[in-house]
């Protein structure tokens, strides 16, 4: 049973299918698609290659959503993930979820997302550029930039403490407008851009693997070949798979969806097969625009503005600036709404702080909001969200592996439990699944390991968080009884 916040208040289920998969949608797509296919090419080399990266992660995705939604059938519940990981494994490990989440994970995401939005912003308002130093001690420096990072992150929280239904149609608007935005681009680039001798060379070296790597100002190409293009596919698939991410969020607000049951997994379906397609469709209009060299060396990574600008003129890089401000604002929008549930889940549990565990008039966790909102600012002027982000880009993914194992663990250890869906493919997508992860995550342990070690440490100093709270439960009971 869904626990009632302290304050008498509770969650209200006013959310249908559709806002479910807006919410899905909404969060995957924020800037990543506009700039994440030139790493990739850098990675990989070939068309071919590009394209295959694509397709596995938006694959990998599917199956994620599929298997998720078992566990949200089974815990219809605020909190999602952690919850899922708390049943299934033990309180430990959903707890270092949250924790990793609040400090990180969420909190980084909607950060670095608000930065991008105020970048973009920048490109058509200079004003409010990064050049515009507010104040300064030493070589820290807080900038206009920064300040409207921070000004959209507490105005989302504002307005998600004034209730959900607010929230809701901020998503639906939102990305409508992005989704739409992206095919339009699409077609355009296709229709006006595309260029028959680019994409036929494209093609012709479509399975060329190679590095590409930048020395004494000049490009180099390595070759790839056996096992290193293996770890190098995996490598780069990352990047596709954290465009793609946050498609878990549905499962935060399970406690505010109609039929949660059914509709959860639905939305986390019918959203990750929309975004893939969409990636997918961008990818080749790329393709048909630009050689892959351009795509490698796009300037800041900009593809989507290098695409644009040949059949739009330079006219088209303010476009993409606008749909790029576009999908981040709604997409920080998502993971502001879905994100508090968890801690206000963890504070109900008495693992986070207590205030966190309660609704205001409206059903809502205002107070969890508000410390999300106010930890992501601080974030924002600190400048290491992206930093932290990349470092906890593994531990994301064991928590991935781990949530899926713990649907393998429910069937053996709690057959009984009413499962209204059941895991499509059981065992054998799954599984497949994990595989996947644990060969991403070895790529990253092999060619990426600074991207590895830092995120442990964070989840692992969670440890004697933990047993901080656990006392604390402990010694609260002992003084309710004595």
């Amino acid at each position: 049973m869904e626990k009632h916040s302290s304050s008498g208040a509770q969650f209200q289920r006013s959310l249908r299918l559709i806002d479910g998969v807006m919410l899905v949608s909404g969060v995957m797509i924020g800037s990543g698609i506009f700039i994440v296919s030139a790493e990739i090419a850098r990675t990989v080399g070939g068309v071919g290659y590009l394209l295959l990266v694509w397709v596995l992660s938006g694959v990998m995705t599917i199956i994620g959503a599929l298997s998720y939604g078992e566990l949200s059938g089974m815990f219809p519940h605020a909190g999602g993930q952690y919850v899922y990981l708390r049943e299934a494994l033990h309180p430990l490990i959903g707890f270092l979820y949250g924790w990793a989440f609040f400090l990180v994970i969420e909190t980084g995401t909607i950060a670095a997302v608000a930065v991008a939005f105020a970048k973009y912003t920048a490109y058509l308002l200079p004003q409010v550029g990064e050049d515009y130093i507010i104040w300064q001690i030493g070589g820290f420096a807080v900038n206009r930039a920064q300040l409207l990072a921070i000004a959209m992150i507490l105005f989302l929280t504002y307005v998600n403490t004034r209730g959900i239904r607010t929230g809701k149609w901020i998503q639906l608007i939102f990305t409508l407008a992005k989704i739409l935005a992206l095919l339009l681009l699409v077609i355009l680039g296709l229709w006006i851009g595309f260029q028959a001798q680019v994409w036929q060379a494209n093609w012709q070296q479509a399975w060329h693997a190679f590095q590409v790597v930048f020395q004494n100002g000049q490009t180099i190409q390595q070759p790839s070949s056996g096992i290193l293009l293996i770890g190098l596919t995996g490598v780069a698939m990352v990047g596709a798979l954290f465009s793609s991410d946050a498609w878990n969020s549905v499962t935060f607000i399970a406690a505010e969806i109609k039929k949660p049951e059914k509709n959860i997994g639905r939305s986390m379906f019918l959203g990750t097969l929309l975004v893939t397609i969409v990636y997918l469709l961008c990818n080749v209009m790329y393709v048909g625009v630009l050689s892959m060299h351009e795509i490698a060396t796009a300037p800041a990574d900009r593809v989507a503005s290098a695409a644009a600008v040949h059949f739009l003129g330079t006219w088209g890089a303010g476009m993409i600036a606008a749909m790029i401000m576009i999908s981040t604002f709604g997409c920080n929008n998502g993971l502001v709404l879905s994100g508090a549930r968890v801690y206000y889940t963890m504070a109900n549990d008495r693992l986070f702080f207590s205030p966190a565990g309660k609704l205001n008039e409206k059903g809502v966790p205002a107070t969890a909001l508000w410390l999300q909102g106010i930890w992501a600012s601080l974030l924002c002027i600190s400048g290491k969200y992206s930093d932290l982000l990349n470092y906890v880009i593994f531990v994301v993914l064991i928590f991935y592996v781990l949530t899926i194992v713990g649907i393998i663990r429910l069937r053996k250890t709690r057959p009984d439990l009413h499962r209204p869906y059941r895991a499509v493919g059981y065992p054998y997508l799954p599984v497949l699944y994990i595989a996947m992860a644990i060969c991403i995550c070895i790529s990253l342990l092999w060619l990426r390991p600074d991207y590895t070690w830092p995120g442990l440490i964070i989840v692992l100093i969670g440890i004697p968080m933990y047993y901080a709270f656990i006392r604390r439960q402990k010694s609260s009971s002992v003084s309710s009884q004595s």
